[in-house]
């Protein structure tokens, strides 16, 4: 079940990016060296230096997905507020504005994006087995949102819960034919437990982010590849929710997409994502138990490239 807060504070003063610009110069093999500049205090920009000691970063269109089919892809959002007495689980109050806010977000970078509230455990299966069965071979990828009631390894539908797994390995490799090869996005807002976590103070450094990917194309994958879950939360603890403004999660989600999500490779999202989540919420409640209580989602990445939604 998901915890309820009246009110979710924010903290000011959040840094924003210096202002870029991009330079590309194609090397032997045709991949691109990208060098970041800043500019100089008169807007000009300084002479470009290419030797080893310049912050560079080597893109290949060979470790990137390919999403220039001819659509983006199916969004299916299903949105459990009302259950069933005897699940024991309440009203989701806030969840129908997560599901208006995904939408648009979504809708914003090319999917086509459906909602469906208030399913049974068998409806939800039933549906997306159906769409597991279309034709993508002219989608770029597949996404599906679940913002339900949860346990681990469990997702709640209106008269119970049944696993995630159930739904996602309709979309293995081995399923879903036309989808191999192709990045198959879940993102889960329900609880994962009750465990909360309390948070710790600290006094943090300067940001020091690197990531690598990299990928060999084989003739045979592994049919759990090309998948990514992003869920609200780490295993066996809350996921909180205010009721007017919806989940923390989404609303951080939202946020990044909305300014990044044509910029930013997926996992770059995300880890915004975890910082957000991590450093602008906190619970308040007038029964201390439920005070001040701190939330870190959690990505678990099968993909094999980088994605980008532009």
């Amino acid at each position: 079940m998901a915890a309820e807060v009246p009110e979710v504070p924010k903290l000011e003063g959040v840094d924003k990016e210096l202002e870029d610009t991009v330079d590309a110069k194609p090397d032997r093999k045709g991949r691109f060296l990208l060098f970041g500049y800043k500019k100089n205090k008169d807007g000009q920009m300084p002479e470009q230096d290419y030797s080893s000691e310049s912050h560079c970063r080597i893109v290949s269109p060979t470790f990137q997905y390919k999403m220039s089919y001819q659509r983006v892809g199916k969004c299916i959002i299903i949105n459990n507020k009302n259950f069933d007495e005897k699940t024991g689980m309440n009203v989701r109050n806030g969840t129908d504005r997560d599901a208006g806010e995904l939408f648009k977000c979504f809708k914003s970078l090319g999917f086509d994006v459906c909602i469906y509230n208030d399913q049974t455990c068998e409806k939800m299966e039933h549906l997306l087995r159906d769409v597991s069965e279309e034709d993508h071979s002219e989608s770029s990828c597949f996404a599906c949102i679940l913002l339900s009631h949860g346990e681990e390894g469990m997702i709640y539908g209106t008269d119970g819960a049944m696993p995630i797994k159930n739904m996602t390995s309709l979309f293995r490799g081995d399923m879903c034919k036309s989808l191999v090869g192709k990045p198959k996005l879940f993102f889960i807002q329900a609880c994962r437990g009750s465990e909360f976590d309390d948070g710790i103070q600290t006094d943090s450094g300067p940001p020091n982010d690197t990531l690598e990917t990299d990928a060999n194309p084989r003739h045979k994958i592994p049919v759990e590849a090309d998948f990514l879950y992003a869920y609200s939360t780490v295993p066996g603890y809350y996921s909180w929710r205010n009721p007017g403004r919806g989940s923390w999660f989404v609303q951080a989600l939202c946020n990044v997409l909305n300014e990044f999500g044509k910029q930013l490779e997926i996992m770059q999202i995300l880890t915004r994502v975890n910082y957000m989540v991590a450093t602008s919420f906190e619970s308040w409640s007038e029964d201390p138990r439920f005070s001040e209580k701190k939330q870190i989602p959690c990505v678990v990445s099968m993909l094999t490239k980088e994605l980008y939604f532009n």
